[in-house]
């Protein structure tokens, strides 16, 4: 299958550059698969839009604050952001900057005086291995001078770097538990505490699991076939509660309702009709047409990046003209796009 199939044209005022007010105030977009219908309706109306007897499912990892702005010797900056900790106290790191990266190289951490990170070696495209000089726990030095993760289309220093000490609340979902993820998984962005208690009052069940995002979710498709892309695994836990809940929905002929393609993914990869158990491990499914979904049955979501494997699993989900069609027709709508952008229910 050829990637190109996966593009479409999107015009840079509609990636939202910072989150709404409100988060249950985002608009929605309701797309019917059978149908093809979409309306217009705001986050907020959620559990009216869901059926009673609908099972939500929702990822609870919590988004480190990953991102660490480092300085060479000459005083240019380099954007990087913790992957994972390896052995020995080393970590491995994905920068960005502009000139050429050299091994050895001593780079300072900005907001941490006297830390620095040597760089060791590369280990793939933009991935580096690092020793931290002093020696230093990988949790410390985040706690110290890490930042929201926040993905390099959100332009803070042109836009609005006022917003930067609200993105510590803002890119954090407010059911956030389990300290794991380098990006956020975004669809939960738009829930509160108040519209998780009205669920509840609508007879919509809450579950839960953690999926760790990593690079598997947003790593770019660079292949020009579909096929030839491989993912990244990424850590998961699906409590025995959870696996249970999903289960018990699909023997009761209930809806299961993934909040997020990572979400998505978790359930694809493992949940089975007759529950598992307690689980942890990794996967690195990659889901795309045509894939046939056992366990999910409605999907709440963000819009996508053209050629990401993101908008690949939500084609499969919908069918991938539609899904075209509904991006063509949501950015005429003003829909605002990606991570801090608007959210899409699809049934």
């Amino acid at each position: 299958m050829d990637t190109a199939l996966f593009d479409y044209q999107l015009p840079s005022d509609a990636i939202a550059q910072e989150p709404s007010p409100a988060r249950e105030q985002s608009r929605l977009l309701r797309l019917d698969r059978r149908s093809g219908g979409a309306e217009d309706h705001r986050f907020i109306e959620l559990p009216q839009l869901l059926r009673p007897g609908d099972l939500l499912v929702l990822n609870d990892t919590r988004v480190l604050p990953a991102r660490l702005v480092l300085r060479r010797e000459t005083g240019s900056r380099i954007d990087a952001l913790y992957v994972r900790s390896v052995e020995d106290g080393r970590l491995e790191l994905l920068l960005r900057g502009r000139g050429r990266i050299r091994e050895n190289e001593r780079l300072q951490v900005e907001g941490f005086e006297g830390q620095a990170l040597r760089l060791l070696s590369r280990r793939g495209e933009g991935l580096w291995l690092v020793a931290p000089e002093p020696p230093i726990a990988a949790e410390t030095l985040l706690a110290r001078a890490g930042r929201p993760p926040l993905p390099p289309y959100i332009e803070r220093r042109q836009t609005a770097p006022d917003l930067e000490t609200s993105d510590a609340d803002r890119y954090q979902t407010v059911y956030a538990a389990q300290p794991g993820a380098i990006a956020a998984p975004t669809a939960g962005l738009h829930f509160t505490p108040q519209l998780l208690d009205d669920l509840r009052r609508h007879d919509i069940a809450t579950a839960f699991l953690t999926l760790h995002v990593g690079l598997g979710t947003f790593k770019p498709v660079t292949v020009e076939r579909v096929e030839d892309h491989e993912m990244h695994a990424e850590r998961f836990h699906i409590p025995a509660a959870t696996a249970e809940a999903v289960a018990r929905a699909k023997a009761e002929g209930r809806r299961v309702v993934a909040v997020g393609t990572t979400t998505v993914r978790v359930l694809e990869s493992l949940v089975r009709p007759d529950g598992l158990g307690d689980l942890s491990g990794e996967t690195s499914i990659f889901i795309y047409p045509p894939f046939h979904f056992r366990v999910v049955d409605a999907l709440i979501t963000n819009f996508h990046l053209p050629r990401s494997t993101l908008l690949m699993l939500v084609a499969a989900f919908a069918g991938r003209e539609l899904i075209l069609h509904a991006y063509r027709d949501a950015l005429a709508r003003g829909y605002r796009f990606y991570s801090y952008g608007d959210a899409c229910l699809i049934e």
